[in-house]
């Protein structure tokens, strides 16, 4: 009797041993036993016995938010660019249909509103301001060139102006030198042109005063690229 007792027992035993065994490997799944998206992207999930992953999904909510994330306080005041510069900025620029015509700090829009309306040329306004980029698009609207003209709502230090054939500006000389890394990328022969800040270390092929209907007297700067350096130009100037 003791004998049969024993052998009950030890089947017993046996038997939980065999399916925590079974259990341990249910609850130790890996990664790669889950489904995952084409980028293998997963995220941790904690359960009682172990950490299994599943994969990442992003709700509607959540890219709402993101899109809703604030952007930095702007860099400058606002201050319009009297209309008899605006021409003259695009005059001096040259700008054609072909263009597209990139206006940092777009302000109201009245740049890459008159661009499209003189030029019929293709333009992005951008600012970091919420109520100047409110502005600008009543001012698109208001003109009919939404077909030409974009406003965005973005960073200037962190563009790609690359394809860009033009760029205005109307910002202090200290942030005019901060966007010089950008600016030499653009194309050859690219036109950027300033309302009344030059550009520290950068010589300017151009440089005309305008009177605007109020009597006060503007500077309007042009460079085209390559950029060039005032250290270049005294080079040059030492070949002589």
């Amino acid at each position: 009797m003791k004998k049969i007792l024993s052998l009950v027992v030890s089947l017993m035993l046996a038997c939980s041993v065999f399916f925590a065994g079974c259990d341990e490997r249910q609850s130790g799944s890996t990664p790669a036993e889950l489904p995952s998206d084409e980028n293998n992207n997963y995220t941790a999930v904690q359960t009682p016995n172990s950490v299994v992953e599943w994969p990442v999904t992003s709700t509607i909510e959540e890219e709402e938010n993101a899109a809703e994330k604030p952007i930095r306080t702007p860099d400058i005041m606002f201050v319009p660019t009297p209309q008899e510069v605006v021409e003259k900025m695009l005059e001096m620029a040259k700008v054609t249909k072909d263009d597209l015509v990139y206006d940092l700090g777009c302000g109201d829009g009245r740049i890459v509103v008159t661009a499209a309306l003189n030029y019929g040329c293709k333009a992005v306004g951008y600012d970091i301001d919420p109520q100047r980029i409110k502005e600008s698009l009543e001012n698109v609207k208001k003109n009919n060139v939404g077909h030409l003209v974009a406003i965005e709502q973005e960073d200037i230090f962190t563009l790609d102006l690359s394809e860009a054939n033009v760029i205005t500006l109307y910002l202090l000389p200290s942030l005019n030198v901060k966007l010089i890394p950008q600016l030499e990328k653009l194309k050859p022969g690219s036109r950027i042109v300033s309302h009344d800040f030059d550009m520290r270390g950068v010589k300017p092929d151009e440089v005309v005063t305008v009177t605007s209907e109020d009597g006060s007297q503007h500077k309007v700067y042009l460079w085209t690229t390559p950029l060039k350096k005032e250290t270049e130009a005294v080079e040059q100037n030492s070949e002589f």
